[in-house]
C-alpha cells in the first residue's frame, strides 16, 4: 500500500510541475463552456445540464487519452520505467498509482466546470440529483476511457500512437450505443446481438445515470470495464519486466 501511495503522489504531483496539466485544463473547461452555449443553452429555457452532459462523453473521448498517453509510453521512452519497475513495489501498484493519480486529475477537470451548476442555479430550480448523477457518469466515464488509455500506453512507447489507439477503441465504446449505429446494426444482425453491442457501449450506460438513477449495471459496467483495462495493462508491464 505504501508503494501505491508513493507512486501516486508523484504521478500526480508531476502534473503540476509542467506546464501540461495547466494546459489541458485550460481547454477542457474552454470546450465545456463553450459547446453547450454554442448549441443555444439559453434558448431551451430549462433550468438544467442537459446540452453539457450531452457534449462529456464526445468531450472526454479526446481528452482523457491526451492524459493517459504520457502514463506509460513516456516511462518506456525515456528508460525510467526500468527504474520505476525495479523498485520495491509491485507492477499492480505501480499501475494502480499511476491510475488513481490520472483519474483524480481528471476528476478536478470536471470538479472547475462548477460555473455551469452555478448558472442553472441562478437562471431556476434544477434537478440536483440528475445533476449529482450526471457529474458522477462523467467521473466513471473518465475512468473507463483513462483505463483504455492506459492499456495503449503500456502497449506502444510511441504517445502519439497511443493516443490513437486509446482515442479509436473509447470512440469504438461510445458509438457503439448510438442509435444511428444500432439501427445500422440491426439491418445484418440479430436483436440478440445488436442488444449485446449496445450493453457495451459508454454512451448506453451514461444516458442512463443522467436520468437521475444509479442502478448496479450501469455501477458494474464501469467498475468490471476499469478493472478490465487496468488489468490489461499489469498484464502487458509485467511481461515486460519478467522479459
Amino acid at each position: 500500500m505504501n508503494g501505491f501511495w508513493a507512486v501516486c503522489k508523484r504521478e500526480l504531483k508531476s502534473y503540476f510541475t509542467t506546464p501540461v496539466a495547466y494546459v489541458f485544463l485550460v481547454i477542457f473547461l474552454f470546450f465545456a463552456g463553450y459547446l453547450p452555449f454554442k448549441d443555444q443553452f439559453f434558448e431551451f429555457r430549462q433550468a438544467d445540464l442537459r446540452l453539457f452532459f450531452y457534449w462529456v462523453p464526445m468531450l472526454l473521448v479526446f481528452m482523457v487519452p491526451c492524459t493517459a498517453m504520457r502514463l506509460w509510453s513516456e516511462e518506456r521512452k525515456s528508460g525510467s520505467i526500468e527504474l520505476l519497475l525495479t523498485l520495491p513495489i509491485s507492477v499492480p501498484q505501480a499501475v494502480l498509482g499511476k491510475f488513481v493519480a490520472a483519474w483524480l486529475f481528471l476528476g478536478l477537470a470536471l470538479l472547475l466546470t462548477f460555473p455551469m451548476p452555478i448558472t442553472v442555479a441562478y437562471l431556476g430550480a434544477p434537478d440536483w440529483g440528475r445533476i449529482v448523477t450526471g457529474y458522477t457518469g462523467s467521473f466513471l466515464m473518465a475512468g473507463g476511457y483513462l483505463a483504455v488509455g492506459c492499456f495503449f500506453s503500456a502497449l506502444s512507447k510511441n504517445q502519439v500512437i497511443s493516443f490513437i489507439l486509446a482515442v479509436a477503441a473509447c470512440a469504438i465504446l461510445l458509438s457503439a450505443g448510438l442509435p444511428t449505429t444500432l439501427n445500422y446494426l440491426s439491418t445484418f444482425l440479430p436483436m440478440g446481438l445488436v442488444s449485446a453491442v449496445e450493453s457495451m457501449s459508454f454512451q448506453t450506460h451514461f444516458d442512463s445515470i443522467q436520468r437521475g438513477v444509479l442502478e448496479f449495471k450501469d455501477l458494474s459496467y464501469f467498475v468490471l470495464l476499469i478493472v478490465g483495462w487496468v488489468w490489461g495493462c499489469t498484464i502487458v508491464l509485467q511481461e515486460r519486466k519478467s522479459a
